[in-house]
């Protein structure tokens, strides 16, 4: 396959010769054992339209890799694509050289070029695989896969009959072709890109199966470029059992579970009649179908429906929820503010700030469900829409942000979305695998279920306290998991040292 051409502005659309997309795999690994991932361009069936994307070994989403917690494996990947790359192994805390940030810890990998991770698994939850170059093109155009950690002790999950993997994406196509994309840099930068097609678990329809009585379990992520998801499935009962790296403090009954970009949840369903149950999306204005459960007779109610009436707890986070009482009451270590500028000089069609005090909260929630003004929204770049992180206590922003802590620490990091910015709107704030954290509260309000996270949804106008435990020596980036954010600069990186004596 060929690269894109270095004089080209837009990357390549042509479905001829290409490979049909396959279904996803399920692959077992061992400690110690060898798995190959390959990059290349399928054509992709999305309703009645045959579109270019791109793929992990010919599968959108690639293949799902499923490991015991401890285990160390080598993953050898090839860039059969158009474009140089990496991979990112979101959530997991692994040896830093093999983070898969391009110029930080590897060179990106050239078309036709290959690089070898070793990855290992010391937290059991969901967690995911995707590029970290270009990262609005790549997600957009099929690259992600997920990665299922078996916790080491048997019983550390509630009984559940079945298990299902469910990503949650959408698509942009227009013309019968996924969108263009311009090779020199992101566009959509004000609000991400959002997609007009939902993909869920790769399909444009996607049909699970299940029987009266039965407890399905659905590993949920987001693997969108800007778009929150609410996933609901009406006249089931649902019940939060896990977020991004493993269980919550206690279970709960839900109606629907929020995810933001990059987000994951696991999810029990009891399905307690026979029919047809519709996966959806749930907005305030609109619902959007995603799918469906369709649920057979059973013979006979299986013993799981029992265990699904207790909402259990995990006494490991209750530990750390005693240990919160200091943490909630002492001033932050770090304090970081999410904000923006639209240059007025370099607005689109001179209308950018039209929509920037009420477009993000005219729901009232601070957040942005949809692309209400997508033709201004597509005109913004790098150069009339800056995204900032800013450090509170030096003013340095993004890249010129200077943090370093150590292996041991516990720091207790300040997340402030302010409204005081040419663009308010929400943020789902990722750090990289120097450790995990605990949202410990929001606005001043103590979170009520604790759960290890490696990405936190901070709304516009919130202010989020989170507490990083610091265990992973090198240097690691931390940034907004909308796509088009990111690429426009939203990230910065910080170093631990291995160090963890104190002078």
């Amino acid at each position: 396959m060929s690269a894109t051409p270095a004089h080209a502005t837009t990357f390549p659309s042509d479905t001829a010769g290409l490979p049909r997309c396959r279904p996803t795999e399920l692959v077992r690994l061992a400690d110690g054992d060898t798995y190959d991932l390959w990059i290349s361009p399928v054509t992709n069936r999305l309703g009645q339209t045959d579109v270019r994307m791109l793929a992990y070994n010919g599968s959108i989403p690639g293949p799902t890799l499923r490991a015991p917690q401890g285990a160390e494996v080598t993953l050898r990947v090839r860039n059969d694509g158009d474009h140089e790359t990496t991979v990112h192994w979101h959530g997991l805390r692994l040896e830093n050289r093999y983070d898969g940030v391009p110029e930080e810890t590897q060179a990106a990998i050239p078309v036709g070029g290959s690089f070898t991770y070793r990855v290992r698994f010391p937290d059991d939850g969901l967690y995911w695989y995707h590029p970290h170059v270009r990262e609005d093109y790549g997600l957009e155009m099929g690259l992600y896969g997920n990665i299922l950690v078996d916790p080491a002790g048997a019983d550390a999950w509630p009984p559940a009959t079945r298990e299902s993997i469910v990503t949650l994406d959408d698509v942009l196509v227009e013309d019968g072709r996924i969108a263009p994309f311009r090779v020199d840099g992101p566009t959509h930068t004000a609000m991400g890109r959002f997609g007009n097609v939902m993909l869920t678990g790769g399909s444009t329809d996607l049909r699970l199966a299940a029987r009266t009585g039965e407890v399905v379990r659905l590993y949920l992520t987001n693997t969108a470029n800007t778009r929150i998801f609410n996933v609901a499935i009406p006249g089931s009962r649902m019940k939060l059992v896990g977020g991004d790296s493993g269980r919550y403090e206690r279970e709960q009954a839900v109606e629907a579970v929020l995810l933001a970009p990059s987000e994951r949840a696991v999810v029990d369903v009891l399905f307690e009649r026979a029919g047809s149950f519709p996966l959806e999306h749930r907005t305030p204005d609109s619902t959007y179908r995603l799918g469906s459960v369709e649920v057979a007779h059973g013979d006979v109610v299986p013993s799981h429906a029992e265990a699904f009436a207790s909402l259990h707890e995990n006494g490991a986070l209750g530990a750390e929820r005693a240990r919160l009482a200091a943490e909630l009451e002492r001033p932050p270590d770090r304090t970081l503010v999410f904000d923006a500028e639209m240059p007025a000089a370099a607005e689109p069609g001179g209308h950018a700030h039209d929509h920037d005090h009420h477009h993000a909260h005219d729901t009232g929630d601070g957040l942005e469900w949809e692309d209400l003004m997508p033709e201004i929204n597509a005109r913004t770049d790098a150069t009339n829409m800056i995204w900032k992180l800013v450090d509170e206590s030096t003013g340095q922003a993004n890249a010129d942000i200077d943090w370093s802590f150590r292996v041991g620490d516990r720091v207790k990091i300040r997340l402030v979305n302010t409204m005081d910015s040419d663009h308010p709107m929400h943020h789902p704030f990722h750090i990289h695998g120097a450790g995990r954290f605990l949202v410990i509260s929001r606005d001043g309000v103590t979170e009520p279920n604790l759960a290890w996270k490696d990405t936190v949804l901070i709304r516009a106008g919130e202010t989020v306290d989170i507490l990083l435990e610091v265990t992973s020596p090198g240097l690691w980036m931390a940034h907004c998991h909308i796509a088009e954010h990111n690429q426009d600069g939203m990230m910065f990186s910080f170093t631990v040292d291995a160090d963890s004596t104190r002078s």
